[in-house]
């Protein structure tokens, strides 16, 4: 039962009830559309007091998109066990989590917000871009990758982040096979990088090597197989180009 009396809160505790309020209407609003009026209404306090924690509303959105980017880069720490087709795929997982949870939040995050050309903006969208490299680098075992597989990495984090904003407007395709399909799109990136690079070469085959047939990747090949004998009566030869 409610007595009506307000606990009171330390500074800290304080200025993170707010933060935790102000991601909480962003989620489901443009931070455009939402008002300090709001927020302070949401956290029970008055107007004047929210501006006593934050000088504006730039300062605490900044705030709670500091939060959402720590939290949007934690979705792709995954243990290192086991293929690496399910390792992403449960990435993918928590990843739309994510954006299923802040789908607003997550756009301006992506997109700046109303912070557009903010150098903090723009860092902590860098950072969550970095975070999710270095991750997929650790699943990938590789400290220091060739430049073919940094550019299949870096792209496949921006296809993800690109395909989860298109998602967001009418999500007209279902989620779980958008995962699946990102999950395939690592590995097809990786496959044509490998057709050029003899290291990218190197690491696919030994992914594939542990790959069961029924995992993502294992998936992907058969599809891909299916799709032969529809079009390799149409397709001219190709001169053979190994790698040197």
């Amino acid at each position: 039962m409610t007595t009506g009396v307000r606990r009171r809160m330390g500074v800290e505790e304080r200025k993170q009830q707010l933060i935790g309020v102000a991601l909480e209407l962003f989620s489901h609003r443009s931070p455009d559309e939402v008002s300090i009026d709001e927020i302070a209404a949401a956290a029970g306090i008055s107007r004047p007091l929210v501006y006593h924690y934050f000088p504006g509303k730039q300062s605490l959105y900044e705030a709670a998109l500091r939060r959402a980017a720590d939290e949007l880069a934690a979705r792709f720490v995954e243990p290192p066990q086991g293929p690496l087709g399910a390792r992403l795929l449960r990435v993918m997982g928590r990843f739309f989590d994510f954006v299923d949870d802040h789908g607003p939040g997550f756009a301006a995050l992506m997109r700046g917000g109303p912070a557009v050309g903010s150098s903090t903006t723009n860092a902590m969208i860098d950072e969550v871009r970095h975070a999710a490299y270095v991750q997929i680098l650790a699943h990938l075992q590789v400290e220091k990758p060739s430049a073919r597989l940094e550019l299949v990495v870096r792209s496949w984090v921006s296809l993800a982040e690109s395909t989860a904003l298109i998602w967001l407007d009418g999500r007209r395709v279902p989620r779980a096979e958008l995962e699946l399909q990102l999950v395939h799109d690592f590995g097809a990136l990786a496959a044509v990088s490998a057709a050029y690079d003899a290291d990218t070469a190197e690491m696919l085959v030994g992914i594939l090597a542990d790959e069961p047939a029924d995992g993502p990747f294992g998936e992907l090949v058969a599809r891909l197989v299916a799709l032969v004998p529809a079009v390799s009566a149409d397709v001219p030869s190709v001169p053979d180009q190994r790698l040197r």
